[in-house]
């Protein structure tokens, strides 16, 4: 995965092989499977080449389909569903040994303007109050070696979780609070950082669905994999800079759980809202 902010980059450069149709690299990785952050980065990026550049994506909503393997490059195929004055929609195939292994649509709307609120950030600690998410998942040398190999290109800061840092709240079933940003400096271009956000969206919401169960994302007893993810992008964002991750599962039943999240800036602007159905699937 990504180790450090180059081999992040150097994941969301695609190679175009024809007309819409992209090939996208792995990464030096132990991992069996792809990380869904991964191909749902390459993804958007394989679309936005495909779209108008006077038109900024709004939304993904995206399938995991089949496990995706690390072995082989991933390909890339893009489909133009619609080109509108106002939207343009995209859709995005992704393929490893000639079967689809993911699925995005994407939504571009010219810009305009309009109504405008928004929640309002909670009450939390800035990023240097959060542990970094690297003490807590890596207890013993083998397991920081592995984050420092597959995640070190994320500065991850916890905030709490229901009941450990955070209070307990009646009407939420379970919550978790992370500061995140990229461990370095990304290009300006929107897409890209829209691009390293998205990576960075799916590696915690699975476990905000755990938290009510007293089990962490990397038991033994459990089989997790995120199944669905969708991101709706309300203003600019920097994924490089903070990003309050205030995520909350309103439910979790028949083995999948359901994660919601809103995401501010640094300065308090609501600039997301993400939301995944993950695998939960009691093992042993």
């Amino acid at each position: 995965m990504a180790g450090s902010v180059e081999k992040l980059l150097a994941l969301l450069e695609l190679e175009q092989l024809d007309v819409d149709l992209y090939r996208g690299a792995q990464p030096d990785t132990e991992r069996q499977r792809v990380f869904g952050g991964q191909v749902a980065g390459q993804a958007l990026i394989a679309a936005c080449r495909s779209a108008d550049p006077e038109f900024e994506l709004h939304s993904l909503h995206s399938l995991f389909l089949r496990p995706g393997d690390t072995r082989v490059p991933i390909i890339y195929q893009v489909h133009r569903i619609r080109d509108g004055r106002s939207f343009e929609t995209r859709r995005v195939v992704a393929l490893q040994h000639g079967r689809e292994i993911y699925s995005q649509t994407c939504s571009f709307q010219k810009p305009e303007p309009g109504f405008d609120h928004s929640d309002s950030m909670p009450q939390v600690g800035g990023p240097e109050s959060g542990m970094p998410l690297v003490d807590l998942a890596a207890r013993n040398e083998e397991d920081l070696r592995q984050w420092q190999h597959e995640w070190a290109g994320l500065d991850m800061r916890h905030l709490g979780i229901t009941g450990m840092g955070l209070d307990a709240d009646p009407h939420r079933a379970a919550q978790a609070r992370l500061w995140v940003r990229v461990d370095g400096d990304l290009p300006t271009d929107p897409v890209i950082q829209k691009a390293a956000f998205t990576y960075a969206s799916d590696l915690t919401l699975i476990g905000a669905a755990l938290v009510p169960h007293g089990i962490t994302v990397n038991s033994k007893k459990l089989q997790p994999a995120s199944l669905d993810h969708t991101i709706w992008f309300h203003r600019p964002l920097r994924a490089d800079h903070w990003w309050l991750y205030d995520q909350e599962s309103p439910s979790a039943s028949g083995g999948r759980g359901l994660a919601l999240a809103r995401v501010f800036s640094q300065s308090g602007e609501l600039v997301a809202t993400v939301a995944q159905e993950g695998l939960i699937r009691r093992i042993g």
